[in-house]
């Protein structure tokens, strides 16, 4: 080992890199040396919080993994469902919520590319994105800055890549306002004996990076970024945040996908959080082998970097393979021929060791078992939060008036049209899209052999703050409406877990709660947690962010011909309630208008019941019973009446028992608005309440009354464009 190579203050620089003092202990002893600055700085990443999920591994244990049509699950870049016909499909999401926080365009751009690699790192193709974000309110400057550059990049991203995307979310609430959040998921297609997996195998084999040259953006992203709290200077930290190139990108993929489909590859991992510090280890844990590689050997673009810096580069657009020697020359010629760049920097090894080569130089030796199994899982220490752990939003909302509360709540920015967002995206590239955003509660794509999957992604961070374990609840079955809507049945699911400081009680608390949550309902709907994504200490000087589990789905359907839609669609159809409506307005959309403090608890939830509504609604709409099918989420029955009349530009007259306002605007889960022909929908479970037609939604119960022009609806719906353009 070389001696020039030892740090000059072991302790403090691995304090500064942001190891715990009895981390840096712990290397020491399993090391029985100290480590060097290439070791130490490999280290720091592998053992943050990013990379080995050293608050959260415990608890995700715990939830459900397995499946009847499950193919690939947690453990790879992405997990995989059988969808029939030999063909599977994989997904995943993941976060890039501190680089977007810091540079928000190249944040959310590279987010995009992330999480594209994770999909074609298993060998399956991109065929949509869905995103997942959070933001302050609008009328923040900062936050409409960061909106507008996070939106621009997922859309440069995808659309120049030619990946569809075709759904999403975005909800503004103050908790948000300095740590905004950016979730990707990416869906991709194979024929499941295509499916690759990352664990490097056969001594002898050779490593092959293609790609991108190695340069020094995103140096330290995934300890400085992703694994500590945004302060005051998180303006610093600029540096950390990749720069994408989706062009770049897009040669890769299809270099990746041809050696993957000519059986040129014996393992394929992305290089994403902490580059070849990350990658090389894992491949070698996971094929619990050992790993040479030969800096000298990497393609750069920068002049001098240091062992270290090529190390932990997370530049983008990388891909790391093993290849067996005979095969090297048509895998460097497929290479050549996508213009990718590729060179061989290592081999595979029998010593379950990691060693670093700097030319003949030895600069880093350390045991697979260690760096990447030795980090300690914490064990969290949960304590329920106080009552005033998050201030009450702003009162923007005074009127007891029916109508005037419709309107205002269409005009909410987490309610009113998101068109102006969406349409900056490219929706229909690679014509599989049958419905596009705006036009389902669900995205469906349709597949090679006639069937058509749907993918929904979902979370409610306002009610996961009032109550984690139901508020959690209420977000798959949320996610697992959306699917039934568009009549699909889920397969799997995939998750963000986004939260504050888990070293914090009532943080810990959320979090605990929260995964609890997620595999009681997991288990209840009878789907596999396929994979997903941990994101902490998403908090600033002003506290932490909502708890914000995302939940990603992908249902199947039988014919895409049939799937079903949110608009009204016929003069004359019954408009029906379908399942147990029980409304509350507690962590309403409408509470937050009003400036309501947010409540201890909500509603209790009986899953089981909501999924057999969820039933009856999929196969109703897969029967072509069903005109249009919508849930009733945010703000409540009224809203959901109105967005079904609003996207059919059709009107309705619907007669309630009351019009109170938990009646109107408060919300449930499992409950949903649907309509179709009086005589189909006369033999069905459910409650007619009106019927489609007229260019004007009235509501009534007796003498009391809404009664509004879907001109005047259209016109509050528009707000949230109003304001942004």
């Amino acid at each position: 080992m070389s001696a020039k190579a030892a740090p000059p203050d072991g302790f403090q620089r691995a304090l500064d890199l942001g190891l715990k003092a009895d981390e840096y202990a712990r290397i020491v002893a399993l090391l029985e040396r100290e480590p060097n600055v290439v070791e130490l700085a490999m280290f720091s990443l592998l053992w943050s919080e990013h990379c080995s999920y050293k608050h959260s591994k415990l608890l995700l244990r715990t939830l459900p993994s397995g499946g009847p049509g499950l193919v690939m699950g947690p453990g790879e870049n992405a997990g995989a469902v059988d969808v029939g016909g030999g063909w599977a499909v994989a997904f995943k999401v993941e976060s890039h919520n501190h680089p977007s926080a810091v540079e928000p365009f190249q944040g959310a751009a590279t987010g995009v590319g992330g999480i594209l690699r994770d999909i074609f790192a298993v060998g399956a193709r991109p065929i949509a994105v869905l995103d997942s974000l959070r933001f302050g309110e609008p009328s923040s400057e900062r936050s409409r800055y960061l909106l507008d550059r996070a939106v621009g990049g997922i859309g440069h991203y995808g659309n120049s890549i030619g990946v569809p995307t075709i759904g999403g979310e975005v909800y503004f609430e103050g908790p948000y306002e300095q740590n905004c959040l950016v979730n990707a998921m990416c869906v991709g297609l194979v024929r499941s004996e295509r499916l690759i997996r990352s664990a490097a195998a056969g001594p002898g084999n050779l490593l092959v990076l293609f790609g991108a040259a190695t340069g020094r953006d995103g140096i330290g992203g995934a300890s400085v970024l992703a694994s500590a709290e945004l302060g005051e200077g998180g303006a610093d930290k600029r540096p950390s945040v990749q720069i994408g190139d989706p062009f770049a990108e897009k040669k890769l993929m299809e270099c990746s996908l041809e050696l993957r489909e000519r059986d040129l590859l014996v393992a394929l991992q992305d290089l994403g959080a902490a580059g070849l510090t990350s990658a090389v280890p894992e491949m070698a844990s996971k094929g619990d082998v050992g790993i040479d590689i030969d800096i000298a050997h990497v393609p750069r673009r920068e002049a001098e970097m240091e062992p270290f810096e090529i190390m932990v580069s997370e530049s983008q657009e990388r891909m790391l393979a093993v290849v067996e020697p005979s095969r090297l020359d048509e895998v460097l010629a497929c290479c050549l021929r996508w213009e990718t760049g590729a060179a061989v920097i290592g081999e595979v090894t029998e010593t379950k060791a990691i060693r670093i080569f700097d030319g003949d130089e030895l600069i880093g030796e350390m045991p697979v078992e260690v760096l990447v199994d030795g980090c300690p899982l914490y064990e969290l220490n949960p304590e329920r939060p106080p009552a005033d752990l998050y201030a009450p939003p702003a009162r923007t909302l005074d009127s007891t008036d029916p109508q005037s509360i419709l309107l205002s709540l269409l005009a909410s920015p987490n309610i009113a049209d998101r068109r102006y967002l969406y349409e900056q995206y490219d929706c229909v590239v690679q014509s599989r899209t049958v419905r596009r955003p705006g036009a389902a509660d669900a995205a469906v794509l349709q597949l090679p052999h006639g069937v058509a999957i749907a993918v929904a992604i979902d979370g409610n961070g306002r009610r996961v703050a009032a109550d984690p374990y139901r508020g959690t609840i209420a977000a798959v079955l949320e996610c697992a409406a959306n699917l039934a809507c568009v009549g699909a049945a889920p397969l799997g699911l995939t998750n963000c877990l986004n939260f504050a400081n888990p070293e914090k009680a009532h943080i810990a608390w959320q979090l605990t709660e929260s995964v609890r949550a997620l595999g009681d309902a997991c288990r209840a709907l009878e789907i596999p947690v396929v994979g997903g994504n941990v994101s902490l200490y998403n908090e600033g000087g002003e506290g932490p962010i909502y708890p914000t589990p995302v939940v990603g789905l992908v249902g199947q359907l039988p014919d895409p011909a049939f799937a079903g839609q949110t608009a009204f669609a016929c003069e004359g159809d019954a408009i029906a309630l379908v399942g147990t409506f029980r409304p509350a307005l507690p962590a309403s959309e409408l509470a937050k208008l009003r400036g309501e403090r947010l409540p201890g608890s909500l509603p209790e939830i009986d899953i089981a019941g909501v999924a057999a509504t969820h039933a009856i609604v999929r196969e109703a709409v897969r029967a072509g019973v069903f005109s249009s099918a919508h849930d009733i989420a945010e703000g409540g029955l009224a809203v959901a009446l109105a967005e079904c009349a609003l996207a059919g530009d059709l009107g309705a007259d619907v007669e309630l028992e009351d019009v109170s306002e938990d009646r109107l605007f408060g919300e449930t889960v499992g409950s949903f608005v649907v309509s179709g022909a009086l005589a189909a929908l006369a033999g069905l479970d459910c409650t007619i309440i009106g019927t489609v037609g007229g260019a004007r939604l009235r509501i009534s119960a007796g003498s009391s009354r809404i009664d509004l022009a879907l001109e005047r609806l259209r016109e509050a719906h528009a707000a949230l464009a109003a304001l942004l353009d």
